[in-house]
């Protein structure tokens, strides 16, 4: 395969450009909005959710999240014909955190947020202030839920306010340990509800 250079007049002089194929194009779902909500959920089939091998990869943004009580954020499935959103799950979790003043930052594993075949809920963020201005954003990745022959992977990436007046990063990641579909998703806090918010889901196509 040849490089191709462009130089700045190269470009600048340009009149088009030729389309690149084979990338992926993210699909509107569906969009759930908290109100004082315990949690909230998406099922395949129900309310316009599409959550099957329409896609092999989903997307699920959150926009705001603001916490009624000082708790942490995390999700749950249910494989197809199930129900409790308890599924067996080894994940891993590590965070940063960076204080408002400047005067003290981290970075660290933390052992205790993650899950060894767990069927807990699984945490993705830390511990959310419940300020006002307070509010958690990010996102998570499921991928190819509807197989049938392997586990099921994601990957999330969550920004939120700290009590004590920290940014809280965390990184997350695991697996579904099950060779059943996974069509079934609920995100909740481990500790107070949902005020306000909402929670997307795309599909990859």
């Amino acid at each position: 395969m040849s490089i191709i250079k462009l130089n700045n007049n190269g470009v600048k002089n340009a009149t088009a450009f030729g389309s690149i194929t084979g990338l992926g194009s993210m699909v509107f779902i569906k969009k759930l909005t908290a109100s004082s909500s315990a949690t909230l959920s998406f099922v395949d089939g129900a309310s316009s959710v599409v959550l099957d091998n329409t896609y092999k990869e989903y997307l699920f943004t959150f926009n705001n999240l603001h916490s009624s009580a000082t708790g942490q954020f995390g999700f749950q499935g249910n494989a197809a014909g199930g129900s409790g959103f308890n599924e067996t799950m080894t994940t891993t979790n590590f965070r940063a955190i960076h204080s408002e003043s400047g005067s003290d930052a981290e970075l660290s594993y933390v052992a205790g947020e993650d899950q060894a075949q767990g069927t807990g809920l699984t945490l993705i963020a830390q511990s959310q202030d419940t300020d006002n201005d307070s509010s958690l954003s990010g996102y998570l990745h499921l991928f190819n839920p509807s197989s049938t022959v392997h586990v099921k992977h994601f990957i999330s990436r969550v920004s939120v306010m700290k009590s004590g007046d920290y940014n809280g990063q965390t990184f997350a990641a695991g697996y579904f340990n099950t060779t059943s579909a996974i069509d079934e998703i609920e995100y909740k806090y481990n500790s107070g509800n949902i005020d306000a918010g909402d929670i997307c889901l795309y599909g990859i196509a």
